[in-house]
Formats: C-alpha cells, sequence, structure tokens
C-alpha cells in the first residue's frame, strides 16, 4: 500500500453473489488504493470476472457494501460506477475495426457542435484530445487515422486503455490485458499500467500470467479460489510458485499471506 495513503479509492466489505445454486463469490473484501497496482488471480472458476464485473456495476452483488473515497455508493449500474470515476477494460477490449483510434477513444462519447449544426462530430477536437491522452501514456507513436483493425494486439489493448482513462478515471479495471501478446507487446502493457499508477490512479488486474507479469507489474496479490479471498501477498516479497499454491489450495494458509 502506498505510504501517502490515508484512505482507499474504492473498498469492498462482505460480498456475495450467487447464480441460482452456484456461489459465485463468498464474503470478499478489497481495498484499492491511489498509486497502486493490484492483481486479482485465481484459477478459472475462482469468481475474479464476478467481483470485478460487481466493481464495474454490471452486475449487482447479493449482499455487502461498496465504499467510494470514504462513501457508501450503489452500484446500480455502469453508468453509475462510470460517474463515480470506475472504468473498465475487458478482454474482447470492445473495439471497433473499421474505426480509427481517435473514433474508438470516442466510441459513444464524441465531441459534438450544437443542435442548429445536426449535432457534427468537432473531429478536430477529438483529434486534439487524443492525442493528449496518448501522450499523457507516452502513446504518441500510435497513429490517430490507422483503423485498429489494422493495428497490432499491443497497440489494441493501448487503445482500449486509453479510451477508459479519456473522462480522467481514478480506478480502472483490467481483465487480462496480457492475454494474447507477445512477450514484448505484454511488457509494454506492463510499462503503460505503471504508468497509469505513476498518475495516482488506482489499478487492479485479472491476469494468469503470474510468474512474470503479475509479479514484476503489481504491487499486491489478492487471490480467489472458489469465489473466497484466500490469500493476500507484497509482489516483491512472494514467489510465482507461492501464488500458484494459493490459488490450487496447495496450503491452507499459505507462506507469506496476510
Amino acid at each position: 500500500m502506498p505510504s501517502d495513503a490515508i484512505q482507499p479509492i474504492l473498498s469492498l466489505r462482505g460480498i456475495h453473489k450467487s447464480f441460482g445454486g452456484v456461489q459465485a463469490l463468498t464474503d470478499v473484501s478489497l481495498d484499492l488504493y491511489s498509486g497502486e497496482v493490484v492483481a486479482l488471480v485465481g484459477d478459472n472458476g475462482a469468481g475474479k470476472t464476478t467481483l470485478i464485473k460487481s466493481m464495474a456495476g454490471v452486475i449487482r452483488a447479493d449482499k455487502g457494501q461498496f465504499f467510494f473515497e470514504g462513501n457508501e455508493v450503489t452500484l446500480s449500474g455502469p453508468a453509475a460506477a462510470s460517474d463515480l470515476g470506475i472504468q473498465t477494460v475487458y478482454q474482447d477490449l470492445a473495439l471497433c475495426n473499421n474505426l480509427d483510434a481517435v473514433q474508438n477513444i470516442f466510441l459513444g462519447r464524441e465531441l459534438t457542435g450544437p443542435w442548429w449544426s445536426g449535432f457534427r462530430v468537432r473531429r478536430a477536437d477529438c483529434e486534439r484530445k487524443a492525442h493528449e491522452v496518448l501522450q499523457r501514456l507516452r502513446l504518441s507513436g500510435i497513429s490517430l487515422t490507422r483503423n485498429v483493425g489494422a493495428m497490432s494486439g499491443g497497440q489494441r489493448q493501448n487503445i482500449a486503455i486509453a479510451r477508459s482513462i479519456l473522462w480522467q478515471p481514478k480506478v480502472v479495471l483490467l481483465d487480462e490485458p496480457t492475454a494474447a501478446l507477445s512477450h514484448t507487446a505484454a511488457e509494454a502493457v506492463g510499462k503503460l499500467i505503471r504508468e497509469l499508477a505513476s498518475h495516482g490512479l488506482a489499478v487492479l488486474v485479472i491476469s494468469h500470467d503470474i510468474h512474470q507479469f503479475v509479479i514484476d507489474v503489481t504491487d499486491r496479490i489478492e487471490v480467489l479460489r472458489l469465489g473466497r479471498k484466500v490469500a493476500s501477498f507484497a509482489s516483491k516479497q512472494v514467489t510465482g510458485e507461492q501464488v500458484v499454491s494459493a490459488m490450487v489450495g496447495g496450503n491452507e494458509e499459505p507462506a507469506g499471506a496476510r
């Protein structure tokens, strides 16, 4: 936890969620702090996606409390989460291949002129703001006019992340940001995630790449198993083997857990 963090930006307390007879989450609590990158790991079916979707307002928890900057809030939907300052980048990225970087960054939130202009898109203003966002993330080398369908996997991931911070959020949730990327591209995405944290954002990352990405990029690792949080590690004080052991239940009280 960063030394200057007085209180978490986002806190979850006692989150429960079931789907019919399947208990997806049981009594999960989690804190996210400004300037910190947290990894959420677990085997398939551990509840990671359910938890991140509850934080994004996509699904509603059956029980539990959400606090944002110390105040209890109700995440009634994705718009409510976005209004608070929570942005999510899902694994499928939700990009339109036939549109360029600017159009994808502003997709659904285009800057438009007044009604008497027919609400025409202000392309020049969109390009300027997109350039500012990419420059802030040190991604100014990405073409603004090239269709994203012609871009590499790493560039597409960068565009999705840039879109998530367009309106200056305080929390960014990333679902498998390095999936299907080359080692070099994954390293670049890792640097970008650290850049987000350096600007004071709280970042939560779901990843299966334990031994490299999670250990190298994150500050803290939270482990879910069968819908419960079973361990929490400082990333620099744990090995990949210890994290995997906690994930699969190899040790009921993993070494280094707290």
